[in-house]
């Protein structure tokens, strides 16, 4: 149940997350967007857990699922931005 939790989290983190980071180098399409903040709430857990401020098992809640989408959305747009540069 976990794992189902964390891409329901992910999907509702991935659209908040792109309303709070509009851009151009953002992702556009409604999937890919959803894909990263899936992305994004997977990483906030393992990091979560690896920092102790989660229980193995136990998943990154809405707050912490968000700033992974961020995070993940900041990476995304310096590599997208990188590549149309070149």
């Amino acid at each position: 149940m976990g794992i189902i939790w964390t891409i329901i989290i992910g999907f509702l983190a991935g659209v908040i997350a792109k309303f709070i980071m509009p851009g151009d180098n953002e992702p556009s399409g409604f999937i890919l967007t959803t894909i990263l903040g899936i992305v994004g709430a997977f990483v906030a857990s393992f990091l979560g857990q690896a920092l102790g401020w989660y229980r193995p098992g136990e998943g990154a809640g809405l707050i912490g699922a968000v700033v992974g989408a961020i995070v993940v959305l900041l990476v995304y747009s310096m590599v997208a931005g990188r590549r149309r540069a070149i």
